[in-house]
């Protein structure tokens, strides 16, 4: 950030997004000088907040978490928020109505299940940046499946040129160690 607070000091974002590519955009926001509050589901937050190795423990050893999470996460004030519940429904629009960037990356038609897509929040803030990430577009015959790493490199073919050669043990496709598909 500069000195100023950055390019996009004053702009609000909500980050609904899990796991890696829609923390990331989060993250980026946030490093240009965003205010951006992370939603994170109850009694566990992001599923990123787990998934190591590599972990980093806190200096007392009281916390472990991802390195993935400390990495995507940084600059971010956090919410724990059941949007799926009617009062935590409610007040995600509340601040929806305040808000100038909404992150999210669920499968296509979950956050409209709960009267929370496209549509109904821009009656709410018809200036809303409604951000949808998915692995297949909103449209489509693939539409419906979630989009993870591993599979976006396996369908586009990164696998076929990663890993061990045909005959030596281990041999055949190969996950990237990085999430690169996601970043």
């Amino acid at each position: 950030k500069s000195a100023s607070g950055g390019i996009l000091a004053g702009m609000k974002v909500l980050d609904l997004s899990r796991v890696v590519a829609g923390p990331l955009a989060g993250q980026t926001l946030a490093d240009l000088g965003a205010d951006v509050v992370k939603i994170e589901r109850v009694g566990g937050g992001d599923d990123l907040r787990t998934l190591g190795p590599p972990w980093v423990t806190s200096p007392d050893e009281s916390l472990e978490q991802s390195t993935y999470f400390q990495t995507v996460y940084r600059g971010k004030r956090s919410l724990t928020l059941d949007f799926a519940n009617p009062e935590g429904a409610e007040i995600l629009r509340g601040l929806v109505a305040e808000a100038d960037i909404l992150i999210e990356n669920f499968r296509t038609g979950t956050l409209a299940r709960y009267g929370l897509g496209y549509e109904d929040l821009a009656r709410i803030n018809p200036r809303l940046i409604y951000c949808s990430i998915t692995g297949f577009g909103q449209t489509g015959p693939y539409a419906d499946r979630s989009g993870y790493d591993y599979l976006v490199q396996a369908m586009g073919g990164q696998m076929a040129v990663t890993g061990l050669p045909d005959g030596m043990t281990g041999a055949g496709p190969m996950r990237v160690g990085v999430p690169i598909a996601d970043i």
